[in-house]
């Protein structure tokens, strides 16, 4: 009897006993689900995948984890709560800002990004000393947005504070407003302002009209299980102690570089000092491949500055900057052989132009794929569709070069099938590898060859 009470003693206990903890249950399943949108904050498809500040940091905590990475993503910030909330994802990486209460089940992680919102200008234009003057020139925002919510929390202190909602844009497009002239002020995130600044080098910072708020996941907790939020705060501090955060924030809103060929001292250097190292490969892969072996050249400068030991944030290597995917696609062996290198950009970029329609003439043909080497073919292909869209000509670079930047606008990239892109690098890109091309045609091949004989040190 005793034996038969035991062992239902047992039984029952087993039937009331908790769940193992989610940590525990993510590192049985060999995955790790996290929810996340498409936007430049969040995650988006680059030309050598996938890429974004969440997208980074969710990667390299799954890794951390041991286990691989399942990212889906929804429209808005408040779905992916809602994703984490009703347990279908573990955490949410979708740029999500602190200051929002959240429901059951769902807790903040560690901060890691500080933004605030200012009140944004034309650096030529007239700084306003409050922005309640602001508020009697024009103020214009996208409705609904929450540069919305901030004015009608500043009007409880500043009852005249007035402006205009805009139903039929977004943030990025009324900062490019600004940028021409054709708007006085809006509102903007700092991370807003980061991401158009390299678009928009007028656009400047008038007012702070925030305090600053922390960037943090959104990660799945109950009361009695808290599990991977400690391993969760756990990895940021080791992410922030190492570097890598500081690193990745610098790499996607820090200064950009920019580009005057007029005035590139050092692009006429390098053709006297580097370029004659590889110039016979350049002109050996562009015979095998019908290719200008200027072009070659010129882009391969743009990526690497004719640097085989060159290393981007994304992992693509080499001088012609090849991801380990297209380099053994092309099966030109290993890339960071500079010859290698040469010829698997060479093979990518003919199979680039052929992938363009026949009917495109030169020299926009060109213009597409080098294009595409940057950004990858389905986003020039979408931007081509927003240009026939809008009554442009999608077969002629310079209109196709006006609705790239649009991909980075969520009133047209939510259009696209391919979604958001850093769509003012492919332009900014191609504007660069024009202009290296012109510096190469002028000074012909008598300068690289004059040269052949130097010190094969990279200086």
């Amino acid at each position: 009897m005793k034996a038969l009470l035991a062992l239902v003693a047992i039984l029952l206990l087993g039937t009331c006993s908790q769940p193992p903890p989610l940590l525990e249950q993510i590192l049985a399943s060999g995955e790790l689900r996290v929810v996340t949108r498409n936007s430049p904050d969040a995650y988006y498809l680059g030309s050598r995948g996938p890429e974004g500040p969440a997208y980074e940091l969710a990667s390299r905590f799954a890794e951390s984890l041991g286990v691989p990475l399942r990212l889906y993503t929804v429209r808005t910030r408040e779905a992916a709560i809602n994703e984490v909330r009703a347990g279908r994802a573990h955490l949410a990486a979708a740029g999500l800002s602190t200051g929002i209460e959240l429901p059951p089940n769902t807790a903040y992680g560690p901060g890691y990004q500080l933004v605030r919102e200012h009140l944004i200008f034309r650096r030529r234009g007239t700084r306003p000393p409050s922005v309640t003057a602001a508020g009697r020139g024009q103020i214009e925002v996208a409705a609904g947005s929450p540069h919305q919510s901030t004015l009608e929390d500043l009007r409880l202190q500043h009852p005249d504070l007035a402006w205009i909602e805009r139903a039929d844009t977004d943030t990025e497009e009324i900062l490019n407003e600004v940028s021409r002239g054709s708007v006085q002020y809006t509102l903007a995130s700092s991370t807003e302002f980061a991401l158009n600044r390299a678009v928009h080098p007028e656009l400047a910072i008038a007012l702070d009209l925030s305090p600053q708020r922390s960037i943090s996941w959104v990660v799945n907790t109950t009361a009695h299980d808290r599990s991977l939020l400690a391993r969760v705060n756990a990895f940021f501090v080791v992410a922030r102690a190492d570097g890598f955060i500081t690193a990745m924030l610098d790499r996607y809103y820090g200064d950009k570089e920019s580009f005057d060929y007029l005035l590139s001292r050092s692009f006429v250097e390098h053709v006297q000092s580097r370029l004659p190292r590889y110039l016979d490969w350049f002109q050996e892969a562009s015979e095998k491949y019908r290719l200008d072996w200027r072009l070659l050249a010129a882009m391969g400068y743009q990526e690497s500055k004719w640097d085989p030991s060159a290393v981007s944030y994304t992992g693509v290597r080499g001088l012609m900057q090849l991801t380990e995917g297209t380099a053994e696609m092309m099966k030109h062996g290993d890339r960071r052989d500079p010859r290698a290198s040469i010829f698997g950009g060479a093979k990518y970029l003919s199979k680039l132009m052929d992938m363009v329609p026949r009917r495109i003439p030169e020299p926009d043909r060109t213009w597409f794929a080098v294009a595409a080497y940057n950004v990858g073919f389905g986003h020039v292909e979408d931007a081509r569709i927003l240009a026939e869209a809008q009554g442009r000509d999608p077969d002629r670079w310079d209109d196709v070069r006006d609705m790239l930047p649009l991909l980075s606008q969520e009133r047209w990239y939510t259009r696209t099938k391919r979604g958001y892109a850093r769509g003012w690098e492919p332009v900014r890109y191609v504007d660069n590898v024009k202009a290296y091309l012109n510096i190469l045609q002028v000074a012909g091949t008598g300068t690289a060859r004059a040269s052949a004989a130097g010190d094969e040190k990279i200086p």
